[in-house]
């Protein structure tokens, strides 16, 4: 497996959770991340010397075809993995896509709009949905608790790609109907000090990181404002909590069970969810582990 993840390496990270299940599904899986770690004159050599069945490549744009290149030499099977939004990428990034995904033996993507994506692309090998696992049974256990106020919960990097900046202008707005809401932000990230300047004379929170289960308890809404998510963690975890979830049209928010609503009119579909609060629901089919392995080793196929 060709990974750009650095955390598959961690011990106790959810990336090294699932790296252990799939270890699990198959008779060995060698994992190479490149170029962060490990070089590809390395992996090269390690190939060559392997005598692997399949080489999957964790995203369709470079390490894809690098994927591609060494089932020349190996005679391997190529799978390719796609958890980025195709849509929301650079031009040439779609080009180089389009480019290895025709050329692989069986694709993973990670929702049904990105599958719809890959199709768009006129690719033959067999496409596979299987979301990315979660741990979902902690999130499932949280009890609702009594709080001061409307709480907005906003899960991300603080970084241009996530629109964070757009969270602001949601509570800005929804404040001049419900007039005790606040906003905690979760995360970090380079637009920190930018926001926190926009923020003057809001009630809001920079909270850092943190497990978003120590915050879900007592939050009424949780908001994306990412016009492109591959997936979207931060909305199937609060939803399987039982939070509501106010997205725009991104990864699987609509197929999740989130209210979706185009960016100008988040405040909006904010407002109707603080004004009617009801548990939420998750839509989507969860694995647990076992399953879940399972699932992925049909993938490769």
């Amino acid at each position: 497996m060709l990974s750009g993840d650095r955390r598959v390496l961690e011990e106790n990270s959810d990336a090294a959770l699932r790296l252990r299940l799939q270890r699990e599904a198959v008779d060995g899986l060698d994992v190479f991340v490149w170029p962060q770690v490990h070089s590809w004159w390395h992996i090269w050599r390690q190939a060559l010397r392997g005598h692997y069945d399949i080489i999957t490549a964790q995203d369709p744009f470079f390490r894809g075809i690098f994927a591609w290149k060494l089932t020349w030499f190996t005679r391997a099977k190529l799978n390719v993995q796609v958890h980025a939004d195709l849509d929301g990428v650079a031009w040439y990034r779609r080009i180089i896509a389009r480019f290895v995904l025709r050329r692989a033996d069986s694709v993973r993507v990670v929702s049904d709009r990105v599958a719809e994506q890959v199709r768009q692309m006129r690719v033959k090998a067999s496409i596979h949905v299987l979301p990315i696992f979660v741990d979902l049974e902690r999130f499932r256990m949280l009890a609702r608790e009594a709080h001061e106020g409307h709480v907005i919960l906003w899960i991300g990097r603080l970084e241009t790609e996530k629109n964070p900046g757009e969270a602001l202008d949601v509570l800005r707005a929804v404040r001049e109907r419900v007039h005790d809401a606040r906003l905690i932000m979760l995360g970090e990230g380079s637009q920190l000090e930018q926001l926190r300047e926009k923020s003057h004379g809001l009630p809001v929170t920079f909270a850092g990181w943190g497990d978003p289960v120590a915050y879900l308890p007592q939050v009424d809404v949780v908001l994306s404002t990412s016009r492109h998510e591959s997936w979207g963690a931060s909305i199937v975890e609060a939803l399987a909590a039982g939070v509501p979830v106010v997205s725009c049209d991104v990864g699987v928010a609509r197929e999740a069970g989130a209210t979706v609503a185009e960016e100008g009119k988040l405040a909006a579909a904010t407002i109707d969810v603080l004004m009617t609060p009801q548990r939420a629901e998750l839509r989507l089919r969860s694995f647990d582990r076992a399953a879940w392995a399972q699932a992925w080793r049909e993938t490769l196929i």
